[in-house]
């Protein structure tokens, strides 16, 4: 089966966030189950810059008045689509984001063209390759769809990926003229969203499957709390929705191989987890005692329960804790974030961006990670944790609620637990939390169960690559 995926990102090339990682592991786990995929991605300066002998597969005079050109590459084992259109992407900002950290304002034009691009392909231009069905992923895609059902060309069965229905890719309706859609696609069953257009709601209007990235995110987003304005659509759809978890992939995320750490570890030598720990209390200048290492790695902002974190630290590091934050946001946040790692020199740390690196070092030496994130569609930092044996304390929502097994009285007495989980997302919930992770560091024998037990959980993309080949058979087989 030939899939083409079509995504804003892919790691290793270009990473903000999950859906890189979800875009670049997805493909290779289903490669043994006989599906090829193929993935279209935008061809930001980064990614030019690290592809290497790109092969020329399409040329567009006019992809929404600007010349572009598809270019092929294989890099470690992925194949790749590179949508070489400078007028588009060739920006000293972000993907999504200017120097000064505002939106581009033409991002609905740049997206747009991504997803037109995609359609082009699935309608079979490209010579010598057309797929047999279309996985598009989040807002930046959604168009994908759109674009296959309102032009004039053979339809192929369509799956969207809803990463963050958060992040919705609403524009105003004077841009609508611009996408060379006919006229009845602004309406209620096509892009039109309360006045304005709406790419996600237009995907999700007209891709023949929708997929969450957890099971409970597929029930939250039903919800009102958690669907953000498009629950009733979704709800219309039910019977296309499916929720299946992301997976990791485990040769990138491998403590006993991983060259980004210290020192590698496995369950049978844990004790070399120290080293990473000891690196940790050096790069952050930590006070070197036996309290437990929390960390954060994390977008900053409110989505995430950051200022739950910042409203709590002093009372964290009171209770003999210590805790280290790699992330960037919102700049509040960051603020106070800092201002509290300057007032507790020794016992709080902070790097704000994002490090691949360090990511994996803090994995490796601290001894839990805190999310307590209001809404988790997935969410992987938690399974990078099981990984490396960082135990996840994390709000009881969405894809968090489904990989980790609270430490209960009944899941620690079945030696089952992997986390602990909190239902109150406040400050109280969170300090409730952080007081029972550190009853249970004080019991190192069952501590390092809790840790080998996370380390054996299956976090790699094998059942939900099995669920993924199944829906696309399903979809192509029924012709649709």
């Amino acid at each position: 089966m030939k899939v083409l995926s079509v995504a804003s990102e892919i790691f290793p090339l270009i990473k903000t966030g999950g859906l890189a990682d979800v875009v670049g592991a997805l493909p290779v786990a289903l490669k043994p189950l006989g599906v090829d995929t193929k993935t279209l991605v935008p061809g930001y300066p980064i990614v030019m810059k690290a592809i290497r002998n790109p092969v020329v597969r399409l040329q567009f005079d006019d992809l929404l008045g600007e010349e572009a050109t598809i270019l092929e590459v294989d890099h470690d084992g992925v194949s790749i689509l590179v949508l070489d259109a400078p007028a588009f992407y060739n920006r000293k900002g972000g993907p999504y984001v200017d120097a000064a950290g505002k939106d581009y304002p033409d991002n609905w034009r740049r997206f747009a063209a991504l997803s037109l691009a995609g359609a082009e392909i699935a309608a079979g231009i490209m010579p010598g390759w057309r797929p047999d069905l279309v996985h598009a992923h989040d807002w930046q895609s959604a168009l994908v769809s759109v674009y296959m059902r309102y032009y004039p060309t053979p339809e192929l069965p369509s799956v969207l990926t809803i990463h963050n229905i958060a992040f919705q890719g609403q524009f105003g309706a004077d841009v609508f003229p611009l996408l060379r859609l006919p006229a009845h696609a602004f309406s209620i069953e096509g892009l039109e969203y309360y006045g304005d257009i709406g790419f996600l709601k237009g995907g999700l209007q007209t891709a023949h499957a929708i997929t969450t990235v957890s099971p409970s995110y597929a029930e939250e987003i039903l919800l009102p709390e958690f669907g953000m304005g498009l629950e009733g659509l979704i709800a219309s759809r039910i019977d296309s929705l499916h929720g299946i978890v992301n997976g990791i992939d485990p040769d990138v995320w491998n403590p006993e191989t991983d060259p980004m750490i210290a020192r590698n570890f496995g369950p049978n030598t844990m004790k070399n987890r120290i080293e990473n720990r000891k690196a940790i209390i050096e790069h952050f200048g930590l006070d070197d005692d036996n309290g437990p290492i929390f960390c954060v790695v994390s977008r900053l902002t409110w989505q995430k329960g950051m200022d739950l974190l910042a409203s709590t630290i002093e009372e964290i590091v009171a209770m003999g804790a210590k805790l280290v934050i790699l992330g960037a946001g919102d700049a509040a946040l960051e603020g106070a974030l800092l201002s509290a790692a300057a007032n507790n020199h020794g016992r709080v740390g902070m790097a704000v961006g994002y490090n691949e690196p360090m990511s994996h070092l803090m994995q490796a030496g601290c001894d839990a990670i805190i999310i307590p994130s209001r809404f988790e569609p997935c969410g992987l930092t938690q399974l990078y944790g099981l990984r490396y044996g960082c135990i996840p304390v994390v709000a009881r929502t969405g894809g968090l609620n489904d990989t980790i097994i609270d430490a209960n009285h009944a899941a620690v007495a079945a030696k089952v637990a992997t986390g602990v989980q909190f239902a109150h997302v406040t400050s109280e919930g969170l300090l409730h939390a952080i007081r029972h992770t550190m009853q249970l560091f004080r019991d190192r024998k069952l501590w390092t169960q809790m840790q080998k037990q996370g380390m054996k959980s299956d976090v790699s993309w094998g059942k939900s690559a099995e669920r993924y080949a199944a829906l696309y058979s399903s979809l192509v087989s029924k012709g649709m």
